[in-house]
């Protein structure tokens, strides 16, 4: 799988060695819109996760009567903790924060995917991206899919920089069709020489409204693992617990929706035996010969049985 090739040191090296000469340290970008693009609003609450464990400072906010028709993305309106009335707008946040034990800080783009203008729109996002120094940009979305709820949330991570695919085992994005604002991002980084990496989660379709918490633990255990770091997700894991209990009551309530779970249960788990691909038999492969080569160092030495030259 890809996880398998993935060096995260290696891309985190990689970013700090592309950074210009700046007041600032050289950036990873994490970008999440509400909207098309965030089945579940997971992609939305996995990077929030980081904004609030990292305490990133707002640093900046896209103009929002710029891009957004309020009668399709309404404010909405609540009470403060004083019990004062207060109108939330759509808007488009910017965040800038440090990671705990890195090389590279975090610049955080958190927001309602907008309404018109996109080219403006990415414009002035890239230009933030460029006044912080950012080098890469890790692209978070989820979509609905036919995938049980009951099996670990299938994750895509893609990139039209070899590089980055040879470094995180990353793949070549292969999708045609409408898009929404993060595919015209990825393009746009890509054009002004920001490479990206598209990250995305499958939030089952028969539970698709928000929240969706198994899928924004998938999506956080990936940033984790390509950015080397960890954050607390107590929480979010007892949240995804919590939830999947809930949907498998809800399935065995209805006879049709259990039975169409365990349809896609067993098309999953047909899919991912070790013989329903070459290249899953080569995989299985490659991992016997690993452990057989490390058993023979274990027992005895580099030199393996029947050698008698010394050891160095």
């Amino acid at each position: 799988m890809a996880d398998e090739s993935m060096d995260s040191t290696d891309f985190l090296a990689w970013i700090a060695g592309r950074g210009t000469e700046s007041e600032k340290r050289a950036a990873v970008m994490l970008v999440a819109f509400e909207g098309w693009n965030d089945a579940g609003e997971a992609a939305s609450d996995a990077v929030r996760a980081f904004s609030d464990t990292w305490h990133a400072q707002l640093i900046g906010q896209v103009p929002a009567d710029d891009f957004y028709d309020y009668q399709f993305s309404r404010p909405t309106v609540r009470r403060d903790r004083h019990g004062k009335r207060v109108v939330s707008w759509p808007s488009t946040q910017v965040y800038r924060t440090t990671i705990p034990d890195s090389p590279i800080d975090a610049v955080i783009i958190r927001g309602v995917e907008p309404t018109y203008r996109w080219q403006a729109f990415t414009s002035y996002l890239l230009g933030i991206a460029q006044e912080q120094n950012v080098q890469a940009i890790i692209f978070v979305g989820a979509l609905l899919a036919d995938v049980p709820h009951s099996r670990p949330i299938p994750t895509t991570l893609s990139s039209e920089e070899p590089e980055l695919r040879d470094m995180l085992g990353a793949q070549e994005a292969t999708y045609e069709g409408p898009t929404g604002i993060i595919g015209v991002l990825a393009e746009a980084s890509t054009n002004d020489g920001i490479p990206g990496l598209s990250l995305w989660a499958a939030v089952p379709h028969y539970v698709g409204q928000s929240p969706s918490p198994k899928a924004s633990l998938a999506l956080v255990k990936k940033i984790e693992k390509m950015l080397h770091v960890s954050i607390d997700e107590t929480e979010m894991r007892e949240y995804a617990e919590a939830w999947e209990r809930g949907v498998n009551e809800l399935a065995r309530e209805d006879p049709e929706v259990a039975a169409y779970v365990k349809q896609l249960e067993d098309n999953q788990d047909a899919t991912e035996l070790p013989e329903a691909s070459g290249e899953s038999i080569a995989r299985e492969f490659e991992q016997y010969l690993k452990r057989r080569d490390k058993n023979r160092r274990d027992n005895w030495g580099d030199n393996g049985p029947g050698d008698t030259r010394p050891s160095s």
